[in-house]
């Protein structure tokens, strides 16, 4: 098994919990990303074992990091609502010039794929006058119906994770259900904790297949859709602004931590030859 995944994977957990940074982002800077979509997708091929000895430790890093980090990002949310959502707004504009240099938009868009990212950009944008009770505690039992929106949630959320540059974390705090998995997490609510999982792990199986070959078959246009949802989606998440002046200068200080922190994992490059 390759055991240095253990790093890996608790510095992916760690950015899977913060919507804007995404976990597909770091595999990217790490230089394991497409080995990743490579394992999930080839789980029960007849090279199982390769694929599983990369992914066991990998896994074991991200949940002892999800498990460990959960208790602070629940009490940030709780306590300092504002200047957090200043912060994961700045970690989702420093994810864009990471993607658009991936893209090569000036040179590879047209206006077709403008036109989609536009359409994106608007659609997502207009999550943010849906009706939803942002100020709504956490869930911590389960209905019939809670239970499969929790499963999907998570099925969703991990297609977000296998995007570069999309939050799965993101994903599960744009639909309402990121309070609730924070709050599992803190509190070992462990069927909230298996309902989610258990859509997480289906979507990575499910899904790797399709995004690599969205991603090798249509790059263009699936940074286009990427780029215009995570644009449109800082209208979603931007708390509005803040009162006085001691509130706006650490709102705009934990905006500003976010972006450069964002930027600087989207600056670090590396290329397909390095990944395992």
């Amino acid at each position: 098994m390759e055991w240095k995944n253990l790093l890996r994977g608790f510095a992916m957990g760690t950015t899977d919990l913060i919507p804007g940074v995404s976990g597909g982002t770091l595999a990217v800077v790490l230089g394991i990303y497409y080995r990743l979509l490579e394992a999930i997708s080839g789980l029960f091929s007849k090279d199982w074992k390769r694929h599983w000895g990369f992914l066991i430790p990998l896994g074991l890093g991200m949940v002892t990091a999800i498990v460990s980090l959960s208790r602070v990002i629940e009490y940030l949310l709780e306590h300092h609502y504002a200047p957090t959502q200043f912060f994961f707004t700045g970690l989702i504009l420093g994810v864009l010039p990471m993607l658009i240099r991936q893209a090569d938009v000036r040179r590879n868009f047209g206006t077709k794929h403008i036109v989609v990212l536009l359409v994106g950009l608007l659609l997502m944008a207009s999550m943010a006058f849906m009706s939803g009770d942002k100020d709504a505690g956490p869930q911590t039992t389960l209905t019939l119906w809670s239970t499969i929106g929790l499963f999907f949630a998570g099925w969703a959320a991990s297609m977000a994770m296998l995007l570069p540059g999309v939050s799965g974390s993101f994903v599960l705090l744009l639909i309402g259900v990121y309070p609730t998995a924070i709050n599992a997490l803190s509190t070992f609510n462990l069927p909230i904790i298996f309902t989610i999982g258990f859509g997480v792990l289906a979507g990575f199986f499910f899904s790797s297949k399709a995004i690599r070959y969205l991603l090798a078959t249509y790059p263009r246009m699936t940074y286009a859709v990427m780029i215009g949802l995570i644009t449109g989606s800082v209208f979603v998440i931007f708390p509005g602004f803040v009162s006085g002046i001691g509130p706006t200068i650490i709102c705009l200080a934990a905006f500003v931590a976010g972006l450069c922190l964002a930027m600087y994992f989207g600056s670090v490059k590396r290329t397909s030859a390095t990944e395992a």
